[in-house]
This record gives C-alpha cells, structure tokens and sequence, in this order.
C-alpha cells in the first residue's frame, strides 16, 4: 500500500498535492471508500450528522470531488462475506479512514479480515485522519487506549513508528507531552500538527507540512 497518514485530514495544498502524488492521478478519477469504524469506539456520544455529510469527520477527505465515494462499515463485513467486500475494496483507488479510537478500529480490522488484506492491496492508497493513521503504527501509547474492552495499546504495525497526532491543536496535546508521551514508546515517533503528514511509498518515508512537526526519536 501507499500511505498518506495525517494528523487532521487534507488540510493544505501540500497533503493535497501529496494525495495526487500516491494516486498517480487527479482526484476526479479516483474512486473512494471512507472507513468510519474508529468514530464508533470514543465513546463521546453520536458522530454529528453535518460531520459526516460535509466531510469534517474525515478532515475533509470526503468532500473531494472523488469520481466515486463509499462506505465500508468495518463491524457489517463479518456478515455479509469476503465474496461481497473484497472486491470493492480491491476495486478502491483509495481507502479513507477516519479518526476516532485506534485500538477499536484495529480490533475491527482484524476481525472483519480487512488487516489480512493489506498485503495485497500494492497500489491502493491509505489516508488516515488521526487514528486511522495510528492504526497502522506499532502502538498507541497508553494515553490514546480510550476503548475498554481493548488488551492494551498495541496497534497492526504495517509502519515501524508511531504518531502524536494534533500536535499544538488541544491545550494537553504540548511539544512536552508528545516527548513524555515518545518516552513510552520503542521506534521512531513523531509529532504532527493538523497541518503535517507523513507519506509512505515503498521503503521511502517522508513528511509533508505546511504547520509543526517533529521527529521525536
């Protein structure tokens, strides 16, 4: 897979023009599915309808002018058979997976089969917002578990470091606390404001920012 793992959506030109960069194609002629399962486990009450209509639950993602947008509701492909789900996803140019709680929504990877797709999917494009890009990275950290029933913080590990998203954006979310926060964590991890992502193509790792990041280890 290639990989555009953000902090808060497309939010600038740069994450835009990086977004082209994986498709190897305009928007207008990529097809899209939103993955909305980590919006389930926060537990901080009923996702905003007008969120999801007009995209801020997705960091804007879905308000792209995509040829074609869908829905993959994680906890539904148990029951409706690989033979129904896996040929849309491998049909996706690119899966875009909102924010919400990471180790529920890597649950339900795992569950539903999704996870066990992934190595196959070469050319498919993954946008995360938040934890739909901390899923893909090692662990969490403890602080980020918000979902009881979870064993602990690890997470699918598909990326060999770790995220502190929302860098600057809420009053806790310091330089200082992504640095007590890395402590915790084994690997490379970085910090990104909502302007900052990181791109992975291949063994190349990049980051893309119009805001503040840091390389924290």
């Amino acid at each position: 897979m290639k990989l555009l793992l953000t902090s808060g959506g497309i939010t600038n030109t740069s994450i835009s023009d990086a977004l082209v960069d994986l498709l190897g194609q305009p928007i207008a002629d990529s097809t899209a599915l939103c993955i909305p399962t980590a919006l389930w486990g926060n537990r901080r009450g009923p996702v905003s309808v007008p969120d999801v209509l007009h995209g801020r639950a997705w960091g804007g993602m879905t308000s792209l002018e995509w040829k074609s947008l869908g829905v993959l509701e994680l906890t539904a492909l148990p029951t409706i058979g690989e033979d129904c789900w896996v040929p849309w996803v491998r049909e996706a140019d690119v899966l875009l997976v909102a924010g919400g709680e990471a180790t529920y929504l890597c649950h339900w990877m795992r569950e539903s089969g999704l996870a066990d797709l992934l190595p196959w999917l070469i050319d498919t494009v993954w946008v995360g917002v938040s934890a739909g890009s901390m899923v893909l990275t090692p662990r969490v950290g403890e602080e980020y578990v918000g979902w009881p029933s979870a064993p602990d913080d690890r997470t699918l590990g598909v990326v060999d470091f770790c995220i502190f998203p929302h860098l600057d954006v809420f009053p806790e979310n310091t330089l200082a606390e992504a640095e007590r926060w890395s402590a915790g964590i084994e690997g490379p991890a970085y910090a990104l404001d909502d302007q900052s992502a990181i791109t992975v193509k291949g063994n190349t790792v990049d980051v893309v920012s119009e805001g503040r990041w840091k390389l924290l280890k």
